[in-house]
């Protein structure tokens, strides 16, 4: 028996059965992209709620002065509109190259995965601006945000685990810290995302 050749068949059937239940259309760009726009995001919002006592502070009744929270609300909108059709964009883009469709059984599932707790998350969050607890806001965001990724994570390449992982620990550390909150939030939406999209697309689409 030729063992190479035998070798390269197990190697490929390998790849064909990842390929199956991976969703392998998730460019790493459409991460960097989406670290850029928080970044962005987050660089107006801190500006509209910086404390005039530092450049390292920010207060919670300046976020809630009237008319700061629709402000930082519509940024936060349009950040989460740009990244998200970016990514479905890059992916398309991706889908066409590698001959796979995006909205396959196995986006449908990832998809499904990652909606539940960004769903929840997305309410929970609303009832906390309606009661007025600010300061858990940025912790939340990056909790269930943590929780989608490792939810959606079977679905997708293995570093999105750990990205998930390390989401949820920033969100905890911004729990613990409140005064943080605002920092951890542009670090994990931001920083992390250009990090780990930068790792993916070396690994993946270069």
């Amino acid at each position: 028996m030729n063992q190479p050749g035998f070798e390269q068949d197990i190697a490929s059937i390998r790849r064909l059965m990842e390929r199956s239940v991976r969703f392998i259309s998730f460019s790493g760009l459409s991460g960097i992209m989406a670290g850029i726009y928080a970044l962005a995001g987050a660089s107006v919002a801190y500006f509209r709620i910086q404390y005039p006592a530092g450049p390292f502070r920010v207060t919670v009744g300046t976020i809630g002065a009237p008319g700061v929270i629709g402000e930082l609300i519509t940024i936060a909108l349009l950040v989460l509109v740009a990244s998200v059709s970016t990514g479905l964009w890059l992916s398309a883009r991706k889908a066409s190259k590698l001959g796979v469709r995006v909205w396959d059984e196995t986006g449908r599932r990832m998809f499904i995965n990652l909606l539940i707790p960004l769903v929840s998350g997305g309410l929970f969050i609303l009832l906390l601006l309606l009661s007025d607890h600010y300061g858990l806001v940025a912790p939340c965001c990056l909790i269930f945000y943590g929780l989608a990724l490792v939810n959606a994570s079977p679905s997708l390449v293995d570093e999105i685990r750990f990205l998930g992982f390390c989401e949820i620990v920033l969100g905890l550390i911004a729990t613990a810290i409140p005064g943080l909150g605002f920092f951890l939030w542009a670090a994990g939406f931001g920083i992390l995302h250009i990090i780990y999209g930068s790792v993916l697309y070396r690994k993946y689409d270069a």
